[in-house]
């Protein structure tokens, strides 16, 4: 079994969201895996003020305890599956407060993206490339987008077509082998070393 560790972060805390549902469902999917282990973080139980650090995070300074147990949470992992709703053609406030709250803990590492909205969360996917990319966490090309419409029974309960499935495994595989290489990066004595 594999050490690298991924975390499946759940990108909302909005009272009823669709996203714990779009997560566990991606986490069942990883289970079994032999090329890492699977993780649900849920922002919501990291509370995090807007962004109220003094310093940048790429300063790594940081002054609350909020944002000292968010950075070893997010420290502890190789990579990260992203489930996002679109609002407003973007990600959620919260995913985007999480993201801008630390630097050095994202870099380098690879992360895979799960869009879930009207139009499959592609937008809010497309944005989260260009804020990952700032970030220097290498994203792969396979990402999940699920439809209000297709996807959940009445706009709630979560019922994925089966085409997801494929996906989803060609999504991990790219994500397990881009986090084994990116370790290499952050830690370049390991190159060469079998995960």
């Amino acid at each position: 079994m594999s050490d690298i560790r991924i975390a499946v972060i759940i990108g909302s805390t909005r009272p009823g969201r669709n996203g714990q549902a779009v997560a566990e469902w991606v986490l069942e999917q990883a289970q079994g895996r032999d090329g890492a282990t699977y993780e649900l973080v849920d922002l919501a139980d990291f509370p995090l003020p807007h962004l109220d650090e003094p310093m940048p995070a790429a300063y790594g300074q940081y002054a609350g305890e909020h944002t000292q147990a968010w950075s070893e949470k997010v420290a502890s992992y190789d990579g990260f599956v992203f489930v996002t709703p679109e609002y407003n053609h973007s990600i959620s406030g919260v995913l985007k407060n999480a993201l801008d709250y630390l630097y050095a803990e994202w870099n380098n590492k690879a992360a895979a993206f799960v869009g879930y909205g009207s139009l499959g969360g592609a937008r809010a996917v497309e944005q989260l490339r260009a804020v990952a990319s700032e970030l220097q966490l290498a994203h792969v090309r396979q990402s999940l987008a699920f439809s209000v419409f297709t996807d959940f029974e009445q706009f709630t309960d979560f019922k994925p077509a089966e085409i997801h499935t494929q996906s989803a495994a060609t999504m991990f595989d790219q994500l397990e082998s881009w986090s084994v290489a990116m370790r290499s990066v952050r830690q370049p004595d390991l190159a060469g070393v079998a995960a």
